[in-house]
């Protein structure tokens, strides 16, 4: 499959370079600081209580990892002016939106595998179930998967990796906050926006231990609506 090559492709670009390190390096650090603080060290909370805080505070980071991950996808190969020779190699605009987002995706499984041994320092002077600590970790990848394909959009978007990095942020800070536009709007809209809400509405479940269907579909929903976007927007520009 024409995208797997490019996906092996480009993983292999983040390996390389110093970029993707510093990346993983410096988000890991900032969430081993905020565990510690808020979450480990809070030691008369019950310990589902604390691996409860750090999926909290670790969406966040997820979050953030998406934008800097996703923000060179596309925008890079237009900024060096390689994205036409992308347009003339014989793979589809879908395998190449594709190939980059399961890139980027692994890349940021990668960062959430550095970031087991947080649970695991739980689990010594406390008891976590292993269902938690599944059903957190498959909420962080579905929330990243999400974060990522909106990343893919702006990136495909923008002409270069900053404007894709402030792209990519809006939508997802706009996706956020639809949790305050529906409690000040009223029915079917306040409905409406609570569904969309990226985080408020559909993360917490995964945060205490829990996965509801409508959670997991909203996320590969989301994931397919924006890579859709980005596949739509290389086609558009292909052609122009």
């Amino acid at each position: 499959m024409k995208a797997l090559l490019i996906a092996r492709r480009e993983l292999a670009g983040y390996l390389r370079s110093l970029s993707g390190y510093v990346i993983i390096a410096a988000i890991l650090a900032l969430n081993g600081l905020f565990f510690n603080a808020f979450a480990l060290g809070r030691a008369a909370e019950r310990s589902a209580t604390v691996l409860s805080n750090f999926f909290y505070y670790s969406s966040g980071f997820t979050i953030v990892a998406s934008v800097f991950i996703s923000m060179r996808l596309l925008a890079e190969e237009r900024q060096a002016g390689t994205l036409s020779l992308l347009y003339s190699s014989p793979v589809r605009d879908r395998d190449i939106v594709l190939g980059k987002y399961l890139a980027a995706l692994a890349f940021l499984a990668i960062y959430l595998v550095c970031t087991i041994y947080m649970p695991l320092l739980v689990m010594v002077n406390g008891k976590v179930s292993f269902g938690h600590i599944f059903a957190g970790y498959l909420g962080l990848l579905l929330l990243g998967s999400a974060s990522l394909a909106v990343g893919t959009f702006g990136s495909a978007l923008a002409r270069n990796q900053i404007m894709a990095a402030i792209l990519t942020s809006v939508m997802l800070v706009a996706l956020i906050l639809c949790w305050l536009l529906a409690r000040i709007t009223e029915q079917p809209l306040s409905n409406i926006f609570s569904a969309l809400s990226l985080w408020n509405q559909h993360f917490p479940p995964f945060q205490g231990g829990l996965v509801h269907l409508r959670d997991v579909a909203y996320y590969l929903l989301l994931t397919y609506v924006a890579l859709f976007g980005a596949t739509r927007v290389l086609e558009a520009r292909r052609w122009r």
